[in-house]
């Protein structure tokens, strides 16, 4: 508490011989740890005083984090079970499937009809584009 070492104890210790002489010095030394005991207990009373002034909202902090937690859940759970067993029963049900053939058209460049062409087409009832 206070960082002393052994020499400066000792040199309080003389110093306190010397001031307070060999017949009163045994009952200083009993008040002085009185004293310090009594410090130590009020400390520790106020650390555990401060200690649960903050337990108690930082508990009741967590019980409403876990009943929204819960709360979530319960919104979410019926709604979509899983979605890692539904991946991975989507992934399992889809077999591979064989490249489709390109589709063919009735153009003559074999391209698809999604450009115009400049080309006549053979749909009866067209007319040519300039």
């Amino acid at each position: 508490m206070f960082n002393l070492s052994g020499s400066e104890i000792v040199v309080i210790l003389l110093l306190a011989l010397i001031v307070l002489g060999p017949e009163k010095l045994p009952e200083a030394i009993r008040r002085f740890g009185r004293v310090y005991g009594e410090l130590r207990r009020m400390s520790r009373g106020f650390q555990s005083e401060f200690k649960n002034a903050f337990d108690e909202p930082a508990r009741e902090l967590r019980e409403t984090a876990e009943m929204t937690r819960q709360a979530v859940r319960q919104v979410i759970d019926p709604a979509v079970p899983d979605f890692r067993t539904q991946s991975a029963k989507a992934a399992s049900d889809q077999a591979p499937t064989p490249a489709a053939p390109p589709e063919s058209t009735d153009t003559p460049s074999g391209s698809s009809s999604d450009a115009p062409s400049d080309s006549v087409s053979d749909t009866p009832g067209s007319e040519p584009t300039p």
